[in-house]
């Protein structure tokens, strides 16, 4: 088969060939940009955090009338208090472990810093940032993290205080480590934080720790987090807390009890107890809305698009009623008229995907500019090059079959 035939065809309907390009060139282009968002945040809610997430839950809770920790005796007191909770928290019989903390990785409640190889070297270029937990000795039971390298904290190195600046010991993730030491262990080595001229000793080195942003502020050191073996006073505590294996609700329903039992003055609502399945879900909420919504788009635009071959082909076939039967009483196949509708919608799809993926590329260029989105891999723009082809193929099949069926004399007397 010749394309000069269908070439003349389609210089006859140029709007209609205009149209159904540019439908698949903008088809194309936001599908390409929208699926590999998609993409991003499909790949950011499956990440690992480091911890073993099931039945974990966090506390959070704050003391009514509590000293504020600013003098020495109001820090003991506020220690006192905090030991007699994590007491009580322990001997829950639905318990397995439990240590006080700051945050947890999704929590979007972050304490961060920076860290360098030279004391007071805070403002460095260049200095990775870091998101800090403050902890104690139980937090590897607790949090279920693999250390890899050195030794965990013991009940002798964790302190308390309401402004941890000495960090005598630290405990630091492989990605810290691999930046600061590679190709050589971080154990023992020393590091400085915030500026500091006091050393922190890495004693350890954890496999994988999530800081706690989920969004775009840590995204640059998303795995960044150095373990401080210190319980931080003050009127407000968290707990994370591990229930033992199948007990998590049981847990969770003795936690209130238990602690007001201990003090009641406090402030321990429904909200203060979350289990991190929740706390996951809270995180990736919008990360998991946007990629449904962009799904839902994808679907829309790429239906639009078919229906629009469809029904353009649907018209050509009935203004070719008469052409279409004196070829087949010349001699032409069935095949061959399905042939020629689909090689004519190939072309017109060839034009459209070539400016479809200047458009793709334009679009990601100017996403990149104003909303810090990555470049768009080619894999994306060629999969989307075939998808586009392939659904335009599929989209004609139906009027092409229809007009390959047209009868020979049934088209004569129409005309």
């Amino acid at each position: 088969m010749t394309l000069h035939p269908i070439l003349a065809a389609l210089r006859k309907h140029k709007a209609g060939v205009v149209l159904i390009a540019l439908q698949i060139a903008l088809t194309l282009a936001i599908v390409c940009n929208a699926v590999f968002i998609i993409g991003q945040r499909v790949e950011r809610v499956n990440r690992p955090t480091g911890l073993d997430e099931s039945d974990l839950f966090l506390v959070s809770q704050q003391w009514v009338g509590a000293p504020s920790g600013d003098d020495p005796a109001g820090a003991e007191k506020l220690d006192v208090m905090q030991q007699e909770d994590l007491a009580a928290l322990r001997n829950l019989p639905d318990v397995a472990s439990v240590s006080p903390t700051n945050s947890i990785p999704l929590l979007n409640s972050s304490w961060t810093g920076s860290l360098s190889l030279k004391p007071g070297d805070k403002l460095a270029k260049g200095n990775p940032r870091t998101a800090y937990y403050f902890t104690d000795e139980q937090v590897f039971k607790t949090l279920g993290l693999r250390l890899v390298a050195g030794r965990a904290f013991t009940a002798a190195d964790v302190q308390h205080s309401n402004d941890p600046r000495d960090r005598p010991v630290v405990i630091i993730t492989q990605a810290l480590a691999d930046r600061f030491f590679p190709g050589e262990s971080a154990v023992g080595k020393v590091i400085y934080s915030d500026g500091s001229s006091a050393p922190s000793t890495v004693i350890g080195v954890v496999a994988r720790l999530q800081i706690p942003s989920a969004g775009g502020f840590g995204s640059d050191f998303v795995w960044n987090s150095t373990l401080v073996p210190v319980r931080l006073d003050g009127s407000y505590a968290r707990y994370a807390v591990r229930a033992k294996p199948g007990r998590l609700d049981a847990a969770m329903r003795e936690v209130t009890p238990a602690l007001y039992k201990v003090n009641p003055m406090r402030v321990l609502d429904d909200d203060s107890i979350k289990s991190f399945t929740d706390i996951r879900a809270r995180a990736y909420r919008a990360d998991v809305g946007m990629a449904v919504l962009m799904g839902v788009i994808c679907l829309i635009l790429l239906c639009v698009t078919a229906a629009g071959i469809v029904g353009l082909t649907s018209f050509w076939v009935g203004q070719r009623h008469r052409q279409i039967g004196v070829r087949r009483a010349l001699g032409a196949r069935k095949i061959d008229i399905l042939h020629y509708f689909q090689i004519e919608n190939l072309l017109i799809a060839g034009i459209g995907v070539v400016v479809g993926v200047l458009l793709a590329v334009g679009l990601n260029l100017w996403l990149m500019t104003h909303y810090e989105m990555t470049r768009i891999p080619v894999a994306y723009v060629v999969t989307g090059v075939l998808a586009m082809l392939a659904i335009g193929q599929a989209a004609v099949f139906v009027p092409a079959r229809r007009a390959s069926n047209v009868s020979p004399v049934s088209a004569t007397r129409a005309a």
